[in-house]
């Protein structure tokens, strides 16, 4: 290096160390045509193009460098970003899949791929990149956060759980992150930590502060609500007045619908259903994202619902699907073929008289055993949890796909369910039953002598495996009418890509709905389980009678402290399900029958149904 680019790098180095970016970019004007093709020079003037949002200049700087110097995965890495930064998605992938050939370990390199597909939307690819960041390197705080996200979006609450795990811990973030993040950990009951997340938020300059704080306050009247504080979020509520929502620049549009959501959420709460239908109708009319429209749109329904507007409340509801259909096709695309089906069925190969040929294996009795809940989701087991959790001698989880888990780590080990079950040896089978223990233990770390409620209504699909570990389990089947349970998912804003995609046609649905109970009663025949039927209609119209034959069941001596279940769920705070307000309010029968409300919507999918109608013991 001559003497005269030696000191042109170190004027601009000077300079950068010192913040003066545009000095940088100034000093590298000067150079002569020799010394602007030196290496030290271009990385400085890339990185201050980059710093100054010269985004198509720094690309163009960083691809001089990695020709220069193709084998530095560096280069190829600083390309890669300042060509997202640019808009040249394509560019940026090239670039990254080039420094990864380069340098597979880099965690960096896996995080920044992460992130591209993110901005692309492909979101199976961001989660795995992203988990292969964290892999490589545990403690990288944003790659934990983002690979969280791309499991939230995709539905995978194992690995999202995972990613959070010591987030409570983690440093301050930016107000943007911190709104995320705050999502995430009240998705998993965390509200301590998602409001302590905003608390410590790191606000950009004016003007964007206040939009920020208006967005943050609102995300705390959610939260708030959603953990059914209505006091507390009526108070913060008064930080989002409307006038203030009106008064914000046009480009806060985020900003706004969050704040008019917010003030919707509470007018649903309050019974307000006129005033929540117009603040709804004022969230859709801002351009947002597909998840706040999507919500908005179910949110509408419900109090279009709520009036008695029926039709009105069905045209509301098929905006809310195709919405959540245009954020399914980047998760599932598979999923939506018309011949796809959206609910995955784990079982269905063990044959009656097969399972008399498995090997015995010694195993808990029903009262070390978990009492499993299980039935097509909206058929009443949130209620059915919160009365068992209402019991001092049970102890729930909320809503956990641990069963589905075990499953998957048998597959993963090429082991194939349900046939291998029947291969398991006792060693096996302890080791799974500890795996899932394990889990459990740290949802409930204090479970102590209690019995274990295992919620999560699909496990009516995973019969064999309970059946394989914990054969001697009662199991809790809750029904109700076939057409109230489609009705009531129609109207549920599902996290689960899957169920999106099931969820956005009745036909589907109805399909999905046989489908499970078709397994359900086949694998019933094949193990003949100790189940008790549930009926929703039967606990709303002899609540006394019919809490007095679960306790019977479950072999209880008073099983009075289950009655008291809506005021146990007030005091609990975080409900996952979305009928997380409707059990605070105790047993009513507004939800029986409520689907004649939508016959004529219904109509054409009753000829798949009437055979369950019939069979469960309903009418139409």
């Amino acid at each position: 290096m001559s003497t005269t680019t030696a000191e042109l790098a170190k004027a601009m180095a000077d300079a950068w160390n010192t913040g003066q970016a545009e000095r940088v970019i100034a000093i590298a004007a000067r150079a002569a045509p020799a010394d602007a093709e030196d290496e030290d020079v271009l990385v400085l003037l890339g990185l201050a193009q980059q710093a100054t949002g010269r985004h198509p200049q720094a690309a163009a700087t960083f691809r001089r460098l990695a020709q220069m110097r193709p084998d530095v995965s560096a280069y190829w890495n600083n390309l890669a970003v300042a060509c997202r930064q640019a808009g040249d998605l394509p560019a940026s992938e090239q670039a990254l899949l080039t420094a990864l050939s380069l340098a597979p370990d880099d965690a960096e390199l896996h995080y920044n791929l992460g992130l591209l597909y993110t901005q692309q939307r492909h979101w199976l690819l961001a989660r795995q990149s992203l988990l292969d960041a964290v892999h490589l390197a545990p403690h990288f705080i944003e790659a934990r956060l983002q690979a969280a996200y791309a499991c939230y979006v995709c539905g995978d609450n194992t690995h999202q759980e995972t990613m959070l795990s010591g987030a409570v811990d983690w440093p301050a973030q930016p107000a943007e992150q911190a709104l995320v993040l705050s999502a995430m950990l009240s998705v998993q009951g965390n509200l301590d930590a998602a409001l302590r997340t905003l608390a410590h938020a790191q606000f950009p300059a004016e003007p964007a502060a206040g939009v920020m704080r208006l967005r943050i306050a609102a995300q705390r009247v959610l939260l708030y609500e959603r953990n059914n504080q209505i006091g507390a979020a009526q108070n913060e509520l008064q930080q989002l007045p409307p006038e203030a929502l009106d008064a914000l620049p046009a480009d806060a549009e985020q900003a706004r619908a969050d704040g008019w959501r917010a003030h919707a959420a509470m007018a649903m709460r309050r019974g307000a259903y006129a005033e929540a239908e117009a603040l709804y109708q004022r969230v859709l009319a801002c351009t947002i994202d597909d998840e706040s429209q999507a919500s908005a749109a179910f949110g509408l329904a419900s109090a279009r619902d709520r009036q008695g507007q029926y039709p009105e409340a069905w045209q509301a509801l098929q905006k809310a699907h195709a919405t959540q259909l245009d954020i399914a096709r980047n998760v599932v695309p598979e999923l939506l073929a018309t011949d796809s089906r959206p609910l995955q069925m784990t079982g269905g190969n063990i044959e009656h008289g097969t399972h008399a040929d498995w090997k015995p294996l010694s195993s808990p009795d029903s009262r070390q055993s978990p009492v499993f809940v299980v039935g097509f989701p909206r058929s009443g087991t949130t209620l059915l949890e919160q009365m068992l959790d209402a019991h001092p001698d049970f102890r729930s989880m909320d809503e956990r796909a641990y069963i589905h888990d075990l499953i998957e780590s048998m597959e993963l080990v090429g082991q194939h369910y349900p046939a291998d079950l029947a291969n398991l040896t006792q060693q096996d089978a302890d080791q799974l039953r500890g795996v899932y223990r394990r889990m459990v233990g740290e949802v409930l770390p204090d479970l102590g002598e209690r019995r274990l409620v295992d919620k999560n209504p699909l496990n009516m699909l995973c019969l064999p495996m309970i059946m394989r570990l914990f054969p001697h389990a009662r199991i809790i089947l809750c029904l109700r009418h076939p057409c109230d349970v489609l009705l009531s998912c129609s109207m549920q804003p599902f996290r689960s890509p899957a169920f999106m995609v099931l969820c956005s046609s009745l036909q589907r649905l109805a399909q999905g709905y046989a489908s499970a109970f078709e397994q359900w009663y086949r694998d019933v025949d094949a193990f003949a389980p100790h189940v008790l039927e549930w009926r929703y209609e039967s606990v709303v119209s002899q609540f006394d009678e019919q809490v007095a034959r679960l306790g019977q069941f479950l072999e209880t001596a008073d099983a009075s402290p289950m009655a008291r279940f809506a005021e146990h769920a007030r005091d609990k705070r975080f409900i996952s399900t979305p009928s997380y307000a409707q059990v605070t309010e105790g047993v009513h029968r507004k939800a029986v029958g409520r689907w004649q409300n939508y016959r004529e919507q219904l109509e054409p999918v009753l000829p798949v149904l009437r055979p369950w109608i019939d069979r469960l013991g309903y009418t139409e």
